[in-house]
């Protein structure tokens, strides 16, 4: 068995208001037109300028194929704040510094061309703004543009760094649509950048639960002894969304919630969950550790793929007392699809700390509730009655964690009551939690990395689906495609499998 966590670095920085503070920069949004732009992106650089995070140098260039004027990019950006939750009104002071950032070049991914205006754009707000040859840039992109507009950054030199500036990439999921793909893309990247420059995103890691399961794992030494097979009896880590898929059918038919929610998003907490303590909190420390806990994860053989793995697809159902079609009725979808809106995974790790414990994986749309969670089932105590006790970490929404536990009822029998100690985040410390792409962004203007996905990460979690991906898409499949009708929890397959194991799930 591991022992305790060693003593750790601290963190590379102190996120205690403006006195972090990233060096100028240019950062080049490619995609500027789309909808995560609009929704998170340019949001949450907004707020990056209004708290002070942002250095008055910084720059934001906006690119993308409509030809509008750098007028009509500050409209339209203008609007997105307006719109966003997470900006409020429009503190117009504000607006009007962070309005002066902004530029805008139309952008076709394939015309070399256009990459050349965008060089000579750089080398214009190098002067105007004194961004000192520093550049981020944002590829919120198709994924089957990704390579070419990194071999044409690559080819006309954009990304080289020049004396003490530097250049960094970020790329948005999905990363490649399996393994090959994936694969194919990390090599091509490597051969215009070393991997110290390039940043995989993953929104997951910058919410605010997430990122505190290292402190909650490795501060706390009431945790870490009991966090191994002696003491805990299973995990499950559940991704709910009562959503269905929103006008998006055409691209869910290609995807399915494996590729859409599991395979990056969920293998990531799964991974902070169950590694071994890092070194230290370096961003390759902890890159380390969840890499090696993910070698240990247990491939999908076919039987495991029959006996451990779940699949389903919403039907027709009500939501919040409306009703709703099921998938096959939505837009751009199959009459006879047999793509998952439902999946569950059993995940079994072969090393010391967690052989013998099943971690249960679960994702769908259309689900009674929304909420994103992990459940860290302990075994049974001596004089256990009723619910064992239970670690509860909510990460969205109202995030926080509970612990679940029994005590005695008042009285003179001996009776036991289950009783929560509650944390939530908006109680605590009574102010509003970032937003998890104003941390990430963030993070890449100051060089850190460890909430984001290396290439080595990635592609262990393609290694680790593509069997059951390739069993389900198998024009030979012959493994249940189960319904449930929209607003249930899903599959009733699902809760029978646990009850196979002596277990259910969580879903109060």
């Amino acid at each position: 068995m591991q022992s305790a966590a060693p003593q750790m670095e601290a963190p590379q920085y102190e996120e205690t208001g403006a006195s972090v503070r990233a060096e100028p920069c240019a950062f080049v949004l490619f995609g500027a037109s789309g909808d995560l732009a609009r929704r998170k992106l340019l949001p949450a650089l907004y707020r990056l300028a209004l708290e002070g995070y942002l250095p008055p140098e910084s720059t934001i260039i906006g690119a993308a194929l409509p030809r509008l004027t750098p007028e009509q990019f500050r409209a339209a950006t203008r609007e997105s704040l307006e719109r966003s939750p997470e900006c409020g009104p429009v503190d117009e002071a504000a607006w009007r510094a962070f309005s002066r950032r902004l530029h805008y070049v139309p952008m076709d991914i394939s015309s070399a061309e256009d990459y050349r205006r965008l060089g000579l754009l750089l080398e214009q707000v190098d002067r105007e703004h004194g961004t000192r040859g520093n550049r981020i840039f944002y590829l919120s992109l198709a994924p089957s543009l990704h390579a070419e507009a990194v071999r044409h950054l690559g080819e006309t030199g954009l990304t080289r760094s020049r004396g003490r500036s530097w250049s960094r990439l970020v790329v948005e999921k999905p990363f490649g649509t399996d393994l090959e793909t994936a694969r194919a893309l990390n090599q091509h990247i490597h051969h215009y950048m070393d991997e110290s420059r390039v940043y995989r995103m993953d929104h997951y890691l910058g919410k605010e639960m997430v990122q505190n399961l290292l402190v909650l794992r490795f501060a706390n030494r009431i945790f870490e002894p009991l966090w191994d097979r002696e003491h805990i009896d299973h995990v499950q880590i559940t991704s709910a969304e009562t959503v269905g898929v929103e006008g998006r059918g055409g691209y869910y038919e290609g995807a399915g919630v494996v590729r859409d929610m599991l395979q990056n998003h969920l293998l990531q907490v799964l991974a902070l969950v169950a590694m071994e303590p890092p070194s230290n909190l370096s961003p390759e420390a902890v890159h380390d550790a969840k890499m090696r806990v993910m070698r240990s994860a247990r491939a999908f053989t076919p039987e495991r793929i029959r006996t451990e793995c779940v699949r389903g697809q919403y039907g027709p159902g009500q939501i919040a007392g409306r009703s709703v079609p099921g998938y096959r009725q939505e837009a751009g979808v199959a009459p006879d699809s047999r793509t998952e809106t439902f999946a569950m995974l059993t995940m079994r790790f072969d090393n010391p700390r967690w052989a013998g414990v099943p971690f249960y994986v679960r994702s769908g749309k259309r689900l009674e509730r929304r909420v994103t969670e992990v459940v860290v089932q302990f075994k049974d105590g001596p004089l256990a009655q009723g619910t064992p006790n239970q670690l509860h970490l909510r990460i969205q929404p109202d995030e926080g964690m509970a612990l679940r536990f029994a005590t005695k009822a008042p009285g003179r029998a001996v009776r036991h009551h289950d009783v929560a100690l509650d944390f939530r985040y908006g109680d605590t410390f009574g102010t509003r939690l970032a937003e998890a792409y104003e941390r990430l962004l963030l993070d890449c203007m100051l060089g850190v990395s460890t909430h984001y996905v290396r290439n080595d990460l990635v592609e262990r979690g393609w290694e680790l689906v593509m069997p059951i991906l390739e069993a389900w898409g198998s024009t030979h499949d012959e493994l249940p495609l189960s319904s449930y009708a929209a607003g249930s929890w899903g599959p009733t397959a699902a809760s029978r499998l646990l009850e196979t194991h002596g277990r259910r799930w969580n879903e109060t």
